[in-house]
């Protein structure tokens, strides 16, 4: 690699940045949602926001699992030069690149609720549960290859873009220790000095 090397965001960190705004902006709509009859009912709305959950979380985990193995297996070494960027940046640009869509998912959510109650709730929060497990499906390939898979950051379009999409050619890999988050893309916990 030549002097100046690639801005590389962790996968597991882009992936797991959404998880936690969806699963709340959808709690707090389903929530919400619940205090509406609605035109269906809530009894009617809440069955069908769980079904809905549970096929929300199944797409997002299932989804692209064969590209991020592809990719994954092609993982090239990350060059002395490249710039590995840290957990919560990568987690701010994620947050700030899709706040207008989360708001707008929020909305429709809130508003749908007028027909079936707290189902866009529970499908937002699906898709929450559904990205945080896949981010811990990412944390065990991560394992068993022993390293860490990053993804350049340009690729990613100022944070929007996605960490397996059509821009992506190649990820880089470290060290299992590399960087300041654990397979998974968690906080990596600090080691306490005997």
């Amino acid at each position: 690699m030549t002097r100046g090397g690639q801005g590389l965001a962790r996968v597991a960190v882009v992936v797991r940045a959404g998880a936690a705004p969806l699963w709340w902006l959808g709690v707090v709509a389903a929530g919400v949602g619940v205090l509406v009859p609605g035109l269906t009912g809530r009894r009617i709305g809440v069955l069908a926001g769980a079904a809905l959950f549970l096929v929300a979380a199944a797409v997002v985990v299932y989804g692209g699992r064969e590209r991020y193995r592809v990719l994954a297996r092609q993982a090239a070494r990350a060059g002395k030069h490249d710039v590995l960027q840290d957990r919560a940046v990568t987690v701010r640009n994620w947050r700030r690149g899709h706040r207008w869509w989360l708001l707008l998912a929020f909305l429709a959510a809130l508003g749908s609720a007028l027909a079936a109650p707290a189902a866009a709730g529970l499908l937002l929060a699906g898709c929450g549960a559904g990205l945080w497990l896949k981010a811990a499906w990412i944390g065990r390939l991560e394992q068993d290859g022993e390293v860490l898979l990053w993804v350049r950051v340009d690729w990613l379009r100022a944070g929007v873009g996605r960490p397996a999409g059509k821009r992506v050619k190649a990820y880089r890999a470290t060290g299992i220790a590399a960087g300041d988050a654990a397979p998974g893309g968690a906080r990596r916990r600090a080691v306490a000095s005997a």
